[in-house]
């Protein structure tokens, strides 16, 4: 029997837990989590904020007594303080100020991400809240239902600020979406997405400040206004979402570090410490657009890297597959999805990228309803002819097609290979020569 310690139990930590009580249940599980809650979806938290759900209960799908009821000793509200890494022991304290020591034999990092604070005058005024826990989805809520915000600024115009612009919208609220770059979601999309992405914010009702660095906050106790390079203005409610940092408080001075501070870990999960594994957003993953280590947070990387850690720490030699960083939004009904890697990054990665683009109805002409406008570009590499990433979108759900090129990524498929693939047609759900097969054939 070993003794497992797991530090962090959102995501990627359930997905660790669950794979090693399920099918390793000899071990002894200690799990330690400073929060009240496991497992929240925060994926929600702008439908939530919005009104588009009204049950936060769905957004959690596991629980302390879920765990303990597998085997698990679980220990909330408990802060881990300090390892001891050479003597393979965790210190940590309870809520009610007691001192544990816990030893281990394998230990589990999942200590997740930390939101990034601006360092600028005023974030420490009431009304100012980032949105990460689910606590912070109740403080925004409760804000929000003050009938004197009248105006709120959002500060970051990636997934989290553009899903939150629309959530305080749906409220009632004016909103001003700030963001440095000069677009929406620069991370993963090219501008040929990003500008209707901006258009159809603006169009409702989203008063967007691209390229513009936010300075300070104003306010002698609650906010009153911010200031940026570009200007003033009143409002009574900031939310911050700039974006997050690796949480590597505990391990950052033994394990060796990607830059941007995450734990490097190879495809078994396992950090520079053979003892020690790490998952999810304090983690790397294994690109397979780009061939290498990458920091890409998303609930779906994690679970897959805690289900990897999970069967080797049990005994079970398991390489992770690598990830595309395959993702979607869905703002006023428009959606967007990527998969891979968009231009810029390419180029970025050492890659000479190409592209090809296709615009098109979803069925033919003649459908009526349901039958959306796709914009499609598939990114491939000039000599390799290797497809790199793909972006999609439109008003039709066209999600599942993001799955197709994911996989065409991670197998190395050619931009040649995807002209001839073997796509079936019937009006009810596409056209003969629909938009995936004319861009690849209209590739240079």
């Amino acid at each position: 029997m070993s003794k497992i310690v797991l530090i962090g139990a959102n995501h990627a930590g359930t997905a660790a837990a669950n794979t090693i009580l399920d099918q390793y249940p000899g071990n002894k599980l200690t799990i330690f989590d400073s929060n009240s809650n496991i497992s929240y979806l925060g994926c929600g938290t702008a439908l939530w904020i919005g009104k588009q759900i009204t049950d936060t209960k769905g957004l959690f799908y596991s629980s302390a007594k879920i765990l303990t009821d597998k085997g698990a000793e679980v220990r909330m509200e408990t802060s881990v303080e300090r390892i001891d890494f050479a003597g393979k022991t965790v210190y940590a304290k309870g809520k009610d100020g007691a001192e544990i020591k816990e030893s281990y034999d394998k230990l589990i990092l999942a200590t997740g991400s930390l939101p990034i604070e601006p360092k600028i005058p005023g974030t420490n005024l009431k009304n100012v809240h980032f949105v990460k826990l689910f606590q912070d989805g109740e403080a925004v809520n409760k804000a929000l239902d003050d009938p004197g915000v009248k105006k709120v600024a959002v500060i970051g115009a990636g997934y989290i600020g553009v899903e939150i612009a629309e959530a305080v919208k749906r409220r009632g609220k004016k909103v001003l979406l700030f963001e440095a770059a000069p677009t929406s979601l620069v991370t993963y999309y090219d501008s040929w997405f990003t500008d209707d992405m901006d258009k159809n914010l603006a169009d409702n009702g989203v008063e967007l400040h691209f390229g513009e660095m936010l300075k300070a906050i104003e306010g002698s106790d609650k906010v009153t206004g911010v200031v940026s390079d570009k200007g003033s203005y009143d409002v009574e409610l900031v939310i911050m979402s700039i974006g997050f940092r690796p949480n590597n408080a505990l391990g950052k001075d033994h394990l060796k570090l990607f830059p941007n501070g995450s734990y490097q870990v190879d495809l078994h999960q396992q950090t520079s410490d053979p003892n020690v594994y790490a998952v999810g957003d304090c983690a790397t993953v294994w690109s397979n657009a780009i061939g290498g280590p990458a920091y890409i947070a998303l609930a779906t990387n994690a679970v897959r890297s805690g289900i990897v850690a999970g069967h080797n720490v049990g005994g079970t030699p398991l390489e992770s597959g690598g990830v595309q960083g395959s993702n979607g939004i869905c703002i006023f009904g428009f959606k967007m999805v990527s998969t891979g890697l968009n231009v810029a990054a390419a180029k970025k990665a050492g890659f000479d990228p190409v592209y090809t683009d296709y615009e098109d109805l979803q069925k033919p002409a003649f459908i009526d309803g349901e039958n959306g406008k796709v914009k499609l570009r598939v990114v491939y590499d000039k000599k390799s002819r290797r497809i790199l990433g793909a972006q999609m979108a439109s008003h039709y759900d066209v999600s599942m097609g993001i799955h197709m090129f994911s996989l065409a990524i991670e197998e190395k498929v050619t931009i040649e290979k995807l002209a001839l693939l073997d796509i079936f047609f019937l009006p009810h759900f596409n056209q003969p020569y629909n938009y995936i097969t004319m861009a690849a054939l209209s590739a240079k």
